[in-house]
């Protein structure tokens, strides 16, 4: 390259032009993403077929394999996710991250009885994690087994106090987010941020689970958990008003 050429390019690229002769030694290159980086770039942009293509390139693993049924669970292609997550599990039983994923591919089934075993062999191997006491106590309540919902809600809660705030992200642990009885569910939240303390959240879920069309409203007048609020203006607010049912 002649020494008017380079002087163009610094001028087209905003850079005052100096002696060639004096010029700093050239950056450092930017080191080469892995494969497995590239994929979850992909993830992060939601190419979900780009990033399988891209995750295929390396040698497989369990965390691979996971992210591979992660991919294919966001394109809803539950049987190719439910394959590349007992894969996960073949590599490393132990690899809470996939049994957690395989259950909530059970519970999108509704196969709600085989979703609660999984969600129980994560909870031996990570007893702390709320994503799947989450999962668990969603699996319970599809189930009718109310009590033994809220109970996984409550530890659920005092692991994390917003995991039920956020919406699932592309992360290596799925949790399950469509809930058949939404009332109900709304009104066992409810009840779970009540008893924890939560006063805005318990509200939020109130006026929610009435919003859904749950029936029973005495429950917030009577049931223990609630008792914090009953001098509460906007609880008060919101028993006496009627919510328009979505």
């Amino acid at each position: 390259m002649s020494h008017l050429s380079f002087i163009l390019i610094l001028a087209w690229q905003g850079i005052p032009a100096q002696n060639t002769s004096d010029s700093a030694p050239p950056p450092s290159v930017r080191p080469q993403l892995t494969p497995e980086q590239r994929g979850d770039i992909f993830m992060a942009r939601k190419m979900y077929r780009e990033a399988i293509d891209t995750y295929r390139e390396t040698p497989e693993t369990a965390i691979l394999s996971n992210k591979i049924g992660i991919a294919y669970h966001q394109l809803t292609d539950l049987n190719s996710a439910a394959r590349y997550y007992q894969r996960a599990i073949k590599l490393d039983p132990k690899f809470s991250q996939a049994i957690n994923n395989l259950g909530t591919i059970y519970y999108s089934r509704q196969s709600y009885r085989r979703a609660i075993g999984q969600y129980k062999k994560v909870l031996r191997i990570t007893p702390d994690s709320a994503s799947t006491l989450a999962n668990l106590g969603s699996a319970y309540l599809a189930r009718k087994q109310y009590e033994l919902a809220s109970e996984n809600y409550q530890k659920a809660l005092a692991i994390d106090p917003t995991i039920f705030e956020h919406h699932n992200g592309v992360g290596t642990t799925v949790r399950d987010q469509a809930v058949g009885d939404r009332p109900m569910f709304f009104y066992y939240l409810a009840r779970s941020y009540a008893k924890a303390g939560m006063k805005d959240q318990a509200l939020n879920y109130i006026r929610k689970s009435l919003e859904e069309g749950f029936k029973e409203r005495k429950k917030f007048i009577n049931d223990p958990e609630f008792a914090g609020l009953q001098k509460d203006p906007e609880f008060q607010k919101i028993m006496e008003s009627e919510p328009k049912v979505l």
